[in-house]
C-alpha cells in the first residue's frame, strides 16, 4: 500500500469518527454562504450566514453581502 492510499484510508476513518457537533463545525471559519431571502413589501435582500447555519447578517445587496463576507476573511458560498 502506498503512502497516499494510507492518507486516503486516514482520512475517511477521521470522517467517520466525527460527531454531529463536530461535523456542524466544519468550515465555521472558512466559509459563509448567502442566500436571498424576501422582505415583505420591499425588495429582496441578501443573508449571510456562517457554515453551521446561524444568521450572520442581511444585507441590502448581493455586492454589499459579498463585500462582507470578503472582509471577514470568509469564503462566500451562494445558496440558490
Amino acid at each position: 500500500m502506498n503512502q497516499n492510499s494510507n492518507n486516503h484510508e486516514d482520512e475517511l476513518d477521521l470522517l467517520k469518527s466525527l460527531t454531529i457537533q463536530d461535523f456542524k463545525k466544519v468550515g465555521l471559519d472558512q466559509i459563509a454562504y448567502i442566500r436571498t431571502v424576501d422582505v415583505p413589501n420591499a425588495q429582496s435582500h441578501f443573508s449571510i450566514h456562517a457554515a453551521d447555519g446561524s444568521q450572520i447578517s442581511v444585507m441590502d445587496s448581493y455586492d454589499m453581502a459579498l463585500v462582507a463576507v470578503r472582509m471577514s476573511d470568509l469564503h462566500a458560498v451562494t445558496v440558490h
